[in-house]
């Protein structure tokens, strides 16, 4: 059984915070943060679950993430979320624990649901798949995983934002 994600509220607040910087970012993509002047990679949008399925299929194939994420190497599968209102990863193992029986990532893509049609949150839920601190949903070692793998594929500026915006709310 999984900790309790007590942090989970601060840390989706947080989070949003660093959306709202990708999407308000100039025409250049800069933003000031923390006293510094960044310039934000262009952050994909998809436009269907195949989209997703495809790119989920590409980082976990990224050399530098294998390297750093035994747990790339287990397969993921994508499907389409009903509702609107969530992302959300799921993972099954035997009853020991020792053996991955299945991985989701659900996506919702209705026209209410699109806004989880982007990078960003594909990546979060990616880092749920990736995480093996054994910690709750949304703690120190999900934080540590989801930095580090923004860092492996969208850059490091975009990891500074997740960095920065996370510790001044609390959370890391």
């Amino acid at each position: 059984m999984s900790p309790r994600d007590t942090g989970r509220a601060r840390y989706y607040d947080a989070e949003r915070l660093v959306f709202r910087l990708f999407d308000t970012a100039s025409s250049s993509r800069t933003v000031q943060l923390a006293g510094t002047e960044l310039t934000l990679p262009a952050e994909a949008r998809f436009a269907s679950i195949d989209a997703v399925r495809d790119y989920v299929g590409r980082v976990l194939e990224l050399p530098s993430v294998r390297s750093r994420f035994p747990r790339a190497a287990e397969p993921v599968s994508v499907r389409e979320r009903r509702g609107q209102s969530s992302a959300h990863y799921a993972r099954s193992t035997t009853a020991a624990g020792d053996r991955l029986l299945s991985a989701e990532i659900a996506i919702p893509s209705s026209a209410e649901g699109r806004w989880a049609l982007r990078e960003l949150v594909v990546l979060h839920e990616l880092a749920h798949h990736l995480d093996d601190s054994k910690g709750s949903g949304h703690g120190r070692g999900f934080v540590l995983t989801l930095i580090e793998l923004v860092g492996l594929v969208l850059g490091p500026e975009a990891a500074f934002v997740f960095r920065v915006v996370l510790a001044d709310s609390g959370i890391g």
